[in-house]
């Protein structure tokens, strides 16, 4: 299991926790290594624009929600337009709320009661 599924596994499990991932796909929204901050997420409260970490077709990321899907899928993608796919509610495992110790837009409500 690599880096970012360790991550998912503890804030699937109800932690929250700080990291920094590496890439470009996100940017300008979250530079390579800049720490962030990824809570336990309520994921039928996700919306569009929101950054979550979610697997998809086998491999998490740490991306944009780019649709939502009534039925209860959500879809996710880079910063950059490239889509990744469609994910169900139960593989949406955290929502980012903070970039750098700058909080994020839109978390109020959208996070998971934590144990």
């Amino acid at each position: 299991m690599g880096m970012l599924g360790l991550i998912a596994s503890r804030v699937a499990a109800g932690a929250t926790v700080e990291f920094r991932p590496s890439g470009s796909s996100m940017v300008p929204l979250i530079r390579s290594r800049q720490l962030v901050t990824v809570a336990p997420v309520d994921p039928a409260r996700v919306e569009v624009g929101d950054i979550v970490l979610a697997k998809v077709a086998g491999t998490i990321y740490l991306h944009l929600v780019s649709a939502v899907d009534p039925t209860g899928r959500v879809q996710i993608s880079n910063n950059r337009g490239r889509v990744n796919g469609w994910t169900n509610h139960a593989r949406v495992y955290g929502i980012c709320i903070a970039v750098d110790g700058a909080d994020r837009p839109r978390i109020d409500g959208k996070l998971r009661d934590q144990p």
